[in-house]
């Protein structure tokens, strides 16, 4: 292996460090404490420690945690008269709705109805137009942790050629704007994508978030190249014993930590960037919400 590993954890640590040092500043100077609200619904097992990940992290950074657990079999006017209630409520500076939802809601509908400077999660559609045209806007967490950590490796990000494999909404879209506001000259891959693996091999940034086990192998990669894999799929592994699973990325890993000059490790990569980026959004929420200029390095 040649590529250097980018440790997501220790990345995210320091982030979680700056975001509860400018939380005791806004505290100390203005008597403010920024305030997080994430509502469940339901009983999925995976949000539920999710969710309780989150918690933990927020107060452990000094904020105000709030939690909302709901029955799965809550009414979207119920889920939306929640919202209301916490877009009304002053001590409340970021609201995060936890994906998926029961299929009897309405996930856009409720996504939407969330008040677009509270909306940590970026997925807002006023959010979505505001990055998408370069202004000020709340950027989803897991993209922008991505481009935190781009930026820590290379510095300036003018100029590289930068492809984004996968075109979602909640990953590959925003990555790709951010990567444009960074002056890359991005191309966003996806599925009907020709040649891919050509395309691939031209980009000093490489960000696969497809949603496919190991789908970029090393003969994808350009040498020296810096890439950010921000799957995590659980697959089978015999070699640990019957019934037993492993996690892996969209990216081979042993093969592209061949050619790479950089790579993020599944897990421990992107993975634990993305609750430290919703602090970090929750923080920018509050400044934001009084006037107080948001701190740099943070956000976008």
């Amino acid at each position: 292996m040649t590529a250097r590993i980018i440790d997501g954890k220790a990345f995210a640590a320091k982030v979680r460090g700056q975001v509860a040092g400018q939380v005791t500043r806004l505290s100390e100077d203005h008597g403010l404490t920024p305030g997080l609200a994430v509502v469940l619904v339901g009983e999925d097992p995976a949000s539920e420690v999710y969710v309780r990940n989150k918690g933990k992290q927020t107060v452990e950074c000094g904020m105000a945690s709030f939690e909302h657990k709901l029955d799965a079999r809550t009414s979207e006017a119920e889920l939306l008269a929640l919202i209301a209630q916490l877009n009304a409520d002053p001590a409340v500076h970021g609201i995060l709705v936890q994906l998926p939802l029961p299929d009897h809601l309405n996930e856009d509908l409720v996504i939407n109805a969330i008040a677009p400077e509270k909306d940590v999660d970026g997925f807002h559609i006023s959010n979505v137009g505001l990055l998408a045209t370069g202004q000020k806007a709340m950027v989803p967490c897991t993209p922008l942790g991505c481009l935190m950590m781009l930026r820590e490796a290379h510095g300036s990000l003018s100029g590289l050629n930068a492809v984004v494999v996968g075109r979602s909404n909640i990953v590959g879209k925003p990555m790709a704007q951010l990567l444009l506001r960074d002056s890359c000259t991005v191309t966003l891959a996806h599925s009907r994508t020709r040649d891919i693996e050509a395309l691939c091999r031209q980009a000093d940034i490489l960000v696969a978030a497809v949603g496919r086990p190991q789908m970029v192998t090393g003969d994808w990669v350009k040498p020296g190249a810096t890439v950010i894999d921000v799957g995590i799929n659980r697959i089978d592994a015999p070699e640990k014993g019957e019934g037993k699973t492993r996690l892996v990325g969209d990216c081979h890993f042993d093969s592209c930590a061949e050619v790479a000059g950089a790579i993020t490790p599944v897990p421990g990569g992107v993975g634990p960037m993305t609750i430290a980026c919703l602090l970090a959004n929750t923080l920018t929420a509050c400044c934001r919400a009084n006037g107080i200029a948001a701190p740099e390095g943070l956000t976008a």
